[in-house]
């Protein structure tokens, strides 16, 4: 196309192509919005590394109460970045599979990167002490 209608044909495209941009966007601010808090992303961090985790033993090695951390992974739960298993009255949390690529970065750099971080490995240390059989027993 030429002249008028090639333009406006262009500047559409270009519009469109503009505006998709700008909702990518707003999916990866609305996860780094969730992950700027510094007790989800120590969340997200030890979940990178332990795998699915109860609730319990999280708030343990976080040194959090539970009800705490319970808010603390729904947010991050509502946002996609978490799913839930109950086991009895246990509930148990782990990362979603990443489902782009800059999630698939950030799952990495939680693991490879962040869990080496002095106050995260101290709960690295701590989560992997403790389990919710455990604290079953009397």
């Amino acid at each position: 196309m030429t002249g008028v209608a090639g333009h406006v044909l262009y500047v559409c495209m270009r519009r469109d192509a503009d505006i998709k941009q700008r909702l990518a966007l707003v999916d990866e601010a609305a996860l780094l919005k969730v992950l700027a808090d510094p007790t989800r992303l120590r969340l997200a961090v030890v979940l990178s590394r332990n795998g699915e985790t109860c609730v319990c033993t999280l708030a343990d090695g976080l040194d959090e109460p539970e009800y705490k951390i319970s808010r603390h992974l729904a947010v991050m739960r509502s946002a996609g970045l978490v799913e839930a298993r109950r086991a009895g009255t246990w509930m148990h949390y782990q990362l979603v599979r990443p489902r782009n690529h800059m999630e698939e970065c950030l799952w990495n750099c939680f693991r490879d990167y962040l869990s080496a971080e002095k106050s995260v490995a101290a709960t690295l240390r701590r989560v992997k002490k403790m389990s919710c059989e455990e604290r079953k027993k009397p």
